[in-house]
């Protein structure tokens, strides 16, 4: 454009605007009919020069009209949605618009108005005079209502000191702005050139419009230009907090970035992968539950904004490994063949019909109800019959994994609930810990020496272990360091136990116990041959080529180098053997060694065990009975000796108060049946008697030797000595009966054990000798019995009944 072009612009403008200034005095007061053109987001304010648009045809050929005209029109605005254009005269009738000039109009190629518009003045639509093509209106130009006063004066002040602040807060408002508000003296044109630069609603820019009152019209500017501050600064506050965080972050990434170019250059190890992002990823592949996914998302997110360096951090990367690490879903799939199952238990195992019976039924059911709650079996049984081995073999014949926990001496509630994360040095319990190991959701857990938990200040393991062994609530068991439920349900859980009276009631009520009596003699044999042996002889390096124990020689170590209900001690006697030959195989000797009756003391020394029942029971005084033991059945002395005194009982042999009631019990039945059995009275009151149990170290309780005490009374009293061939055991009451008492099968083992031929039972306890092995039963006598007469006619070789004779012997009544 040349230098006369632009001169010939800048006239145009001067001209335009000296036209629009004597059209806004030429309208005053005055009403005139001019087209209107409706606007949706637009409020043209008077003084105000805006940029418009017009697309629809109808507005465009309104537009051409105006220019041939005198360029002016009226801008109104429609705040609300229109159904139809015929609604549209209702909404502008009585309404508040402004009149414009158009400066400028262009168009495009799409036949689009493009205009530059200078609002005049305020006028209202007195009356819609035309619709078509476009509306038409009579229009009256409407002056402001000034009312000047000091409240005025300060809303103005108020004002400009607002608008003023938000400049300074709003960077797109240009900075001329703040002098153009200073110079404004009018207040109405004042607070419409700040409301129509301001970014608000187009009502609240219309409401502004259609106050004529200028005090009102300027308190609502003054609230809207509070509340625009309002929001202003806080945004202004969050985008400063917000840079101040970049900033931070940005320099951390600047220095950590300078970290890694330090450590490239001494030649340190390359960056380890992003901890967050693996664990992160780990979390997304592992098929967690939802409430365990929950906690460990949420202590992810917790860990992600610790710094490494944090104790914190190294608590709860551990958690997450824990998490991360059980196995919530993994499990291993279950080989319900009950034949091939049968055939392990037996190959690892002699005897024991009726538990591989329980386990063999046990898998039945889970073979033909897969969800079924299995019961929680419990090895009850001296040591060294085989309780853990077993709980590996059922591991091994269903193919799950097998897992051990020593209970023996566990004090520590927190051994099984785990530790609160709290805690330094937290971990979870032994049964989480456990899991972790094996891999799987449903391995075999033996809970070994579950008897032998002890408790004090720092809980009570034993209860703690309700929870983990009732069906009906492990599967939402929570450990305390997970604090979140884990399913023991799919567990099978075994226990071992040697005596189940220190087992606390409600523990015991949620297992089933399977007995392990002990072995006899035929049993031990063909143990050692099949088990024992060939494993002692793989552990010392040896086959059969070096060694062989005769059968003889086998008894021999069992009868007369071990006394015991297990195996234990029978191994370890083999394993001395081993031991020797190995020494001599060592040394070059090349022949196998036959170990021998005759030659057994070389290897092993003298026999510990010697059968003396029949030396001991040879005199009168002298009963031998049966007595259950942790270890299995033995055989009891009981000694009674008379010499002169006032008829006072003595008791040794560290009895407990059971077993001296019923002593005291025993003496009272046979002063009440003297004359029955011959005694004269009067040694009651000139003798004193003194019992005695040998093995005195050892403590004895218990009602089950009350029969026992009476033989060796009657026979003391009596100067008869008791049959040595037979042992007893029962309580006795005042009237002489025999009641029942437990470990029948240990008792009766440990008579075949120490050679007795006839054993005296009381009558009540017949049942308990279907669960003796066959050969025990060929090859011993039981009497069963339901009063003492009966046990004295079978204990005693003749009993003679005494008849009342004179007043002597006391027995005149």
């Amino acid at each position: 454009m040349s230098q006369d072009q632009n001169n010939n612009k800048n006239n145009n403008d001067d001209l335009e605007i000296q036209n629009t200034q004597k059209l806004k005095e030429q309208h005053q007061n005055t009403i005139r009919e001019l087209p209107i053109l409706p606007s949706n987001d637009i409020v043209l304010f008077p003084h105000m020069v805006v940029p418009w648009i017009v697309e629809p045809p109808g507005l465009v050929r309104m537009i051409d009209d105006a220019l041939a005209a005198d360029r002016t029109i009226v801008v109104v605005s429609v705040d609300e949605p229109l159904d139809s254009e015929d609604e549209l005269p209702q909404k502008l009738n009585q309404k508040i618009g402004t009149m414009g000039l158009i400066l400028r109009m262009a168009k495009n190629e799409q036949g689009h108005a493009r205009l530059v518009v200078q609002g005049i003045t305020r006028v209202r639509i007195k009356e819609i005079t035309a619709t078509k093509p476009y509306i038409k209106a009579k229009v009256e130009a409407v002056q402001d209502k000034v009312h000047p006063s000091l409240a005025l004066e300060a809303m103005v002040a108020n004002i400009r000191q607002a608008f003023s602040k938000i400049l300074d807060l709003s960077p797109n408002l240009p900075g001329e702005l703040r002098s153009i508000i200073v110079n404004i003296d009018d207040p109405g044109v004042l607070a419409d050139i700040v409301i129509s630069h301001l970014n608000v609603s187009p009502a609240q820019k219309q409401e502004i419009l259609a106050e004529l009152d200028v005090t009102k019209r300027l308190e609502k500017a003054l609230k809207i230009l509070s509340e625009q501050l309002e929001i202003l600064e806080l945004g202004h506050k969050i985008q400063s907090q917000v840079r101040d965080q970049v900033d931070k972050s940005q320099r951390e990434y600047f220095l950590r970035e300078q970290l890694k170019a330090i450590k490239r250059e001494l030649g340190e190890s390359e960056e380890q992968p992003d901890e967050i992002e693996e664990l992160r990823e780990k979390l997304k592949a592992k098929d967690l539950p939802e409430e365990a996914r929950k906690e460990a998302e949420r202590e992810l997110e917790r860990l992600s904004r610790m710094h490494p360096s944090s104790s914190e951090y190294t608590v709860a990367r551990t958690y997450l490994d824990w998490i991360l690490e059980l196995p919530w879903n993994e499990s291993t799939q279950d080989n319900l063949d009950l034949d091939r199952a049968e055939k392990i238990l037996n190959q690892d195992h002699y005897d024991l019909e009726k538990i591989k019976k329980r386990i063999i039924e046990y898998l039945a059911v889970r073979k033909l109800k897969p969800d079924a709650k299995g019961p929680i079996l419990c090895f009850a049984g001296p040591p060294g019959t085989g309780k853990t081995s077993l709980g590996k073999s059922i591991a091994k014949a269903i193919g799950r994994k097998f897992h051990r926990i020593a209970l023996g001496g566990v004090r520590d509630e927190a051994e099984i609930r785990g530790h609160r994360r709290t805690y330094i040095g937290a971990m979870p319990g032994r049964i989480i810990q456990g899991l972790r190991k094996v891999g799987v959701n449903n391995p075999v857990i033996m809970l070994d020496e579950i008897d032998k938990i002890g408790t004090d200040f720092r809980g009570d393991p034993a209860s703690a272990l309700l929870e983990v062994l009732d069906p009906e609530q492990n599967s939402k068991f929570t450990d305390h360091y997970l604090g979140v439920e884990f399913d023991l349900s799919k567990i099978i859980f075994i226990a071992t136990a040697n005596v189940l009276e220190t087992i606390p009631a409600p523990l015991l009520d949620r297992m089933e116990i399977l007995e392990l009596s002990g072995y006899t003699l035929e049993d031990k044999i063909e143990i050692a041959k099949r088990y024992l042996i060939p494993r002692q002889l793989d552990a010392h390096g040896l086959t059969k080529k070096n060694l062989t124990i005769e059968k003889r020689a086998l008894v021999k170590i069992i009868s007369e180098y071990t006394r015991e209900a297990g195996v234990r001690n029978l191994e370890r006697q083999i394993g001395s053997i081993c031991r020797a030959v190995a020494r001599m195989v060592a040394q070059g000797h090349e022949e196998k060694v036959t170990v021998k009756v005759k030659n057994l003391p070389e290897f092993l020394g003298k026999p510990r065990y010697l059968p003396d029942v029949a030396e001991r029971t040879s005199i009168p005084g002298v009963a031998t009975g049966l007595a259950w033991t942790p270890v299995g059945g033995d055989i009891l002395f009981v000694e009674a000796t008379k010499m002169p005194g006032t008829g006072k009982l003595t008791l040794t042999g560290q009895l407990g108060d059971v077993m001296k009631e019923s002593a005291q019990t025993a003496l009272s039945y046979v002063k009440s049946k003297a004359c029955t059995f011959g005694i004269p009275e009067e040694l009651f009151k000139t003798e004193d008697i003194h019992v005695h149990v040998p093995a005195g170290a050892i403590p004895k309780d218990g009602p089950s030797a009350g029969i026992t005490i009476v033989m060796a009374l009657i026979s003391l009293l009596t100067d008869k000595p008791v049959r040595p061939d037979v042992a007893m055991t029962g309580e006795i009451t005042l009237r002489g009966l025999v009641l029942p008492v437990g470990g029948i099968k240990e008792k009766v083992l440990a008579a075949h054990r120490a050679g007795i031929k006839e054993v005296i039972l009381p009558k009540r306890n017949n049942v308990d000798l279907d669960e003796l092995p066959e050969q025990i039963r060929n090859q011993l006598k039981f009497h069963l019995v339901s009063k003492v007469d009966q046990a004295s006619k079978i204990a005693f070789k003749k009993m003679r009944k005494t008849k009342p004779a004179s007043h002597h012997s006391g027995c005149a009544r």
